[in-house]
C-alpha cells in the first residue's frame, strides 16, 4: 500500500495535479483528494498508475562518482537537475539522488557502469560509516566510492578500495549513505521495459486516434 505522504510529495514535482493523477487513474476527480483525507483506500490495480504518473520510482542520476580515479564534480557540468533518471523497480520514500560507477577499483562487488542510490543528505555523523562503503566527497572537491576507515588524526579518514590503493589522511565534506545498487545489466533491462512500454502506450494512443 502506497503511504498517502508519498502521494503529496509526487503531488508537489512540477505539472503534477489531482486532476492528471484522477486522469491517468481512471477514476473521477474527487477521488484523489478521497483518498488523501483517509476517506478512500487506493485499490491494488492503481498502485502502479499512482507511481507511474508521479514519478514515484524516479531518482536523479546527479554525475559519476570515482572508484579508482577520482571524478571533480565542477568538471563534469551536471545541471541542477542532474544527467537524467533512474527509474527503479518500486518506489522510493527518501530523498536520494543517484551515481553512476566509473572505473573498477571496486570490483568485483562494485562494476563500471552500476549506478548507486545514496541518500541526499548525510543522515548520520562520521564515526557511524567507518569500515562502510559509501559515496564520499573530499573537502578538496573531489569525489569517490570507497570504504571509509578512521584516519590516524582527529577528522580525518582513510578511503580504501578492493583493488587500489588507499587514500590516507583526508577530510570528507559529504557521506552519501547507499540506499541501493543497480548493477548495469539490471539497468539496461529496466530501459528495455521502459522503452517497451513507451511504445505500448504510443501504438495504443494511435489506435484510439485512427478509431475516431
Amino acid at each position: 500500500m502506497l503511504d498517502v505522504k508519498l502521494i503529496e510529495k509526487g503531488l508537489e514535482r512540477p505539472g503534477k495535479t489531482k486532476g492528471g493523477l484522477a486522469n491517468a487513474m481512471g477514476v473521477r476527480p474527487g477521488a484523489v483528494s478521497e483518498i488523501l483525507s483517509g476517506i478512500r483506500l487506493i485499490k491494488a490495480s492503481e498502485i502502479p498508475l499512482i507511481i507511474e504518473y508521479l514519478e514515484l520510482n524516479s531518482v536523479p542520476i546527479m554525475g559519476r562518482v570515482g572508484a579508482g580515479a577520482s571524478i571533480e564534480p565542477e568538471h563534469e557540468q551536471v545541471p541542477p537537475e542532474g544527467l537524467g533518471e533512474v527509474e527503479l523497480p518500486f518506489p522510493i520514500t527518501e530523498e536520494t539522488v543517484a551515481f553512476e560507477v566509473s572505473g573498477d577499483s571496486m570490483l568485483p562487488k562494485y562494476e563500471n557502469g552500476d549506478i548507486i542510490v545514496v541518500y541526499r543528505d548525510q543522515r548520520y555523523p562520521l564515526s557511524t560509516f567507518y569500515g562502510e562503503e559509501a559515496a564520499v566527497r573530499l573537502k578538496s572537491g573531489e569525489r569517490y566510492l570507497k570504504t571509509i576507515e578512521r584516519g590516524n588524526s582527529p577528522g580525518t579518514v582513510n578511503l580504501k578500495s578492493f583493488n587500489a590503493k588507499p587514500i590516507n589522511g583526508v577530510k570528507l565534506e559529504w557521506i552519501g549513505e547507499i540506499c541501493l545498487t543497480l548493477p548495469r545489466g539490471q539497468i539496461q533491462r529496466l530501459h528495455g521495459k521502459n522503452a517497451s512500454k513507451t511504445r505500448k502506450a504510443a501504438r495504443n494512443q494511435g489506435g484510439r486516434a485512427s478509431e475516431k
